[in-house]
């Protein structure tokens, strides 16, 4: 694949949402320090006969143009407030950068990207440096092949919202897109007062049981060597298999995410090798919307998650039964409280510039199968794939990820999804692809 550059286009909003240049205030889920990361990733769409009349080069930037009125901090740029947080300024002539680029390939030469090579895929996604995503901390990439399919890339700093929020977005670009008009609720900023400190600060919830202070220690600078990425496909029997063993074993109801993530959990532990008195995290991300009183709004876009973790040496999670580590993961879940919340805010107010990080030894897990992604539908239908492209996340370097199996094009493997895994390896190389776990 040889992906063509034609033009960086700035998309402004529709109609001015304001007249005077003013800065937002972050909230302190916002600026966590495991946050501070631009997150990259791609939606595929394929163009079939009933939508070869309409041209993603004009639809999708429209559409971006038209819902920026209503999320116009996307188009604003990150600065360091004197209290060293991120706040976010915007200007009346404030824009969002849209590359626009083709590809001298069909989709279907590429087999859609159901077996994607993580390297080439990196030209379909914005990749700014550090001083460009300050700049501009929303970029998007818009590639159209051949036969008219088209891949919508993504870069935003992970600040401005999480992946609900960013989905929200991109939800109601594309509901304009389609032609409603009707907007669903509306964005709401908020965040200081939503998601502030309480006063004074207090850390009554055991947040300090999985987070410590380490000025100087930056999770996503650890010299762990080469990162692999790979994708496989996870046949909901051969789940099911594993499933029933552990319930047989421990008498509990296990979730997919438990079960699955404590195999792969120990999969990776065990091959890095790490000292078996070592402590090692499971983390992963509990949207806590409606978990914090009052609720959030409807419309909240910003960061609205909290990281969880279980934790437990190295050597106890190779050698115990996999069904106690599934047990494990379960139990941290009940940590997810308002009070939990609010201590892990009050810890940010009081500790902020000390350094709050989890430490090293963290594996960092995502499901991303319930994030809305197939309503994301600019008149296409929804996409056939979607692929996270960073591997520095939840303070882990080798995050994984399971994905929802959206393919038209997909063999008949249509119960099961996929997981995106990362991890350390000595050498460069990609295994054999789309393999089936196995019980």
């Amino acid at each position: 694949m040889k992906v063509q550059v034609l033009e960086t286009a700035l998309i402004r909003p529709s109609a001015a949402p304001f007249t005077e240049d003013h800065t937002l205030a972050l909230s302190h889920l916002d600026n966590d320090h495991s946050l501070n990361v631009t997150f990259r990733y791609l939606r595929v769409y394929t163009n079939t006969s009933a939508t070869t009349d309409r041209d993603p080069f004009q639809v999708i930037p429209s559409a971006i143009s038209a819902a920026l009125h209503h999320y116009y901090p996307l188009a604003g740029s990150l600065r360091r407030a004197s209290n060293g947080r991120y706040e976010l300024f915007c200007g009346v002539d404030q824009s969002l950068p849209l590359v626009k680029a083709t590809v001298d390939c069909t989709l279907e030469s590429v087999n859609y990207l159901e077996d994607p090579d993580m390297n080439s895929i990196e030209q379909f996604v914005p990749d700014p440096s550090l001083e460009e995503t300050m700049i501009n901390p929303c970029t998007l990439q818009l590639t159209v092949f051949k036969c008219g399919g088209f891949i919508l890339g993504a870069a935003i700093h992970n600040s401005l919202c999480d992946g609900l929020g960013a989905t929200q977005f991109f939800c109601m670009a594309a509901d304009i897109a389609r032609g409603v008009n009707q907007v669903k609720f509306q964005p709401v900023w908020d965040r200081p007062n939503l998601l502030g400190p309480r006063n004074p600060p207090k850390i009554e919830a055991p947040v300090r049981e999985f987070l410590s202070l380490g000025k100087g220690f930056y999770p996503y600078r650890q010299d762990i060597g080469n990162v692999v990425k790979e994708c496989f496909y996870v046949e909901d029997e051969c789940l099911d298999q594993l499933k029933a063993l552990l319930s047989e074993q421990s008498g509990l109801g296990l979730t997919t995410f438990e079960i699955l993530g404590a195999y792969i959990w120990r999969a990776k532990v065990k091959a890095s090798k790490i000292q078996g008195d070592e402590i090692v995290k499971f983390s992963y991300l509990m949207n806590i919307r409606k978990v914090v009183k009052p609720a959030l709004p409807a419309g909240y876009w910003g960061n609205g998650c909290v990281a969880m973790y279980a934790k437990v040496r190295a050597k106890d999670l190779i050698e115990q039964p996999l069904w106690k580590m599934a047990e494990l993961i379960k139990k941290s879940k009940s940590n997810a409280s308002d009070e939990f919340v609010r201590s892990f805010i009050d810890l940010q107010e009081l500790h902020y510039e000390d350094g709050i990080t989890a430490g090293k030894g963290v594996s960092g897990f995502t499901d991303w199968r319930h994030l809305g992604h197939s309503a994301v539908d600019f008149g296409w239908g929804g996409p056939i794939a979607v692929l996270p492209l960073s591997t520095n996340f939840l303070g882990s370097m080798e995050p994984c990820f399971f994905l929802p199996y959206a393919s038209s094009n997909n063999m008949g493997r249509n119960k099961g999804f996929k997981v995106l895994e990362s991890w350390w390896s000595p050498v460069d190389h990609r295994s054999s692809s789309n393999q089936n776990t196995s019980s």
